[in-house]
């Protein structure tokens, strides 16, 4: 992981587009089956759209069904940070960037193998870096 990005607000709000800044900077959720990458089948990695961050590839890439591009495991150990999140009255573990600390989405243990987990990771989020 290479070293943290702090901005303030307002230089966010100019580098991402609204959908971008709500994400990453706000905790929102897009609409299932809306986002770019849901189908994306293309090799790469997938990095933050914030930092640019390597996140995901696309050989951890499946489909979950659940609306949302769904990776079983991070790019790399330590690029994408967890935290325990209880709103919406739910316990769940929120996923960020380890680098910007922007919202990526959510993990859960219900993937496939190897991991046994589902990266529920919003579009707006992610850049796809093709192969």
């Amino acid at each position: 992981m290479t070293d943290k990005i702090v901005k303030p607000d307002s230089e966010w709000r100019r580098e991402l587009t609204p959908m971008q800044y709500a994400v990453l900077r706000e905790k929102a959720t897009e609409r299932p089956f809306s986002g770019e990458y849901e189908n994306e089948t293309r090799s790469g990695t997938y990095t933050c759209a914030g930092c640019g961050q390597p996140l995901f590839t696309s050989d951890a890439k499946f489909d979950s069904g659940c609306g949302w591009p769904s990776f079983t495991a991070p790019a790399t150990n330590g690029n994408v940070a967890e935290t325990r999140d209880t709103s919406h009255g739910m316990i769940r573990t929120e996923v960020l960037c380890a680098r910007c600390e922007g919202h990526l989405g959510h993990v859960f243990d219900d993937g496939p193998g190897p991991t046994g987990l589902r990266y529920c990771i919003n579009s707006a989020a992610l850049k796809l870096q093709p192969k």
